[in-house]
């Protein structure tokens, strides 16, 4: 199961890596502007929109509901469609004006929103965990809920992102949610109003009876890599030994987050290459300084990690750090470009790709777990956040087998 917050912040820096599918890809990093493309028809085209045209004229003189003949609207359907062609889906899509100013945030750690982490399972998105003191929580919203529509619009089948950005919305707005539960009778309606709502990057707890914390990167937000250091200073002062670092379910992140985080890890060479449409390969090499380069680690990895978190999956896989146990990941390896449109939608355009230090390419293909281990249909994942009443004998019972394959693992290798 992946998972994801259902919060929006409030706008911090124009170019982000966020996720637009079950994940996403990542904004090329330049000054903080929109690139803005050529608006005239680029030549030889008339022949082959002849058609397109053809269909406007025949739906704006002949088309029955007459309310649904929009201009704009049509003129956002044939973008939406031009790029739906590419295949690239979830990764290079079009914004409107609206989609646009919710996706300009979200990576600060303070969010307006519900409260919420979202994950998919069976391809439905179902709600993991419910923050104490969350709008969400409040008004009733319980882990394992299916999300089947948001404000009218169904959710089923739609990328995580996508969902959670319909969901976000500026506090004190309400946002209506069409739920299945398990044991109802039929669906359940709730509106929930939206609040402000401090979400860490980076969670983690100490587990019972072994000097193992389970650390969790949600996010590569801007707190990521500072809130990590914290984490292993304070794990360290605890006498943990070894590290179980989960990014189930993380879409990603800001690149210079990903990079600042997965060299803690590594003594040297690479994070991850990037390559542009050429074929001209860049290396992004790891920082030094690592302060965690020696502690035994394994890594949870599943079908919602993406983007940034799989840069972090393949460096520590390539460099031999420590094993990937979950399942394979959703192979987000575009770096998104935003052009900006004269109507103040905007264009996520894929423009590079990114591998692996070794270079392996992941677009299209994702991460495969050196252990792989499937979650059985139904359980939830173990978080740092809901672990604190765990004793030994209920970690041992847990369903979530993936946790518990690498916590195995990690044990062989602690000193």
């Amino acid at each position: 199961m992946n998972r994801h917050p259902l919060f929006l912040g409030k706008p911090v820096r124009l170019f982000l890596l966020l996720a637009v599918a079950f994940a996403a890809g990542m904004f090329v990093e330049k000054a903080g502007y929109f690139l803005t493309p050529h608006s005239y028809p680029p030549p030889g085209v008339e022949k082959t929109f002849a058609p397109f045209w053809e269909t406007w004229h025949l739906v704006e003189k002949h088309y029955v509901d007459r309310s649904a003949v929009e201009p704009h609207q049509m003129t956002q359907g044939a973008i939406a469609g031009l790029l739906a062609s590419l295949g690239d889906f979830g990764h290079t899509t079009y914004l409107t004006q609206q989609e646009l100013e919710q996706m300009k945030g979200g990576l600060a750690g303070q969010f307006e929103g519900i409260g919420a982490r979202l994950g998919i399972r069976k391809r439905q998105p179902v709600v993991v965990y419910t923050f104490p003191g969350s709008p969400a929580r409040a008004a009733g919203l319980r882990n394992g809920d299916v999300l089947l529509e948001v404000n009218g619009k169904s959710a089923v089948g739609l990328p995580v992102d996508r969902i959670a950005a319909l969901v976000r919305g500026p506090a004190g707005g309400v946002v209506h949610l069409r739920i299945a539960r398990e044991g109802a009778a039929g669906p359940i309606d709730l509106d929930i109003t939206r609040a402000e709502v401090d979400v860490p990057d980076v969670t983690w707890h100490v587990l019972p009876g072994v000097p193992i914390a389970h650390l969790a990167i949600e996010n590569f937000g801007e707190k990521a890599h500072a809130q990590l250091l914290d984490a292993l200073k304070k794990t360290r002062a605890q006498g943990v030994r070894a590290l179980l670092l989960d990014v189930r379910g993380n879409p990603g992140g800001l690149k210079d987050q990903a990079v600042a985080v997965t060299s803690e890890f590594l003594k040297e060479g690479n994070v991850f290459l990037e390559q542009d449409a050429q074929g001209r390969r860049t290396e992004i090499p790891a920082e030094p300084g690592a302060h965690a380069a020696d502690i035994p680690i394994a890594v949870l990895i599943d079908e919602g990690t993406a983007s940034s978190a799989e840069i972090f999956a393949g460096a520590i896989q390539d460099h031999g750090r420590g094993k990937l146990i979950g399942a394979r990941t959703f192979g987000t390896g575009t770096v998104l470009q935003p052009f900006g449109l004269s109507d103040g939608s905007a264009v996520l355009l894929a423009v590079m790709e990114w591998l692996t230090p070794n270079g392996r390419q992941i677009w299209h293909t994702g991460i495969s777990p050196d252990v792989e281990v499937a979650l059985p249909e139904g359980v939830s994942i173990l978080l740092p956040e809901t672990e604190g009443d765990l004793d030994s004998a209920s970690l041992a019972k847990s369903e979530d087998v993936q946790l518990l394959k690498a916590l195995a693992l990690l044990k062989e290798q602690i000193p």
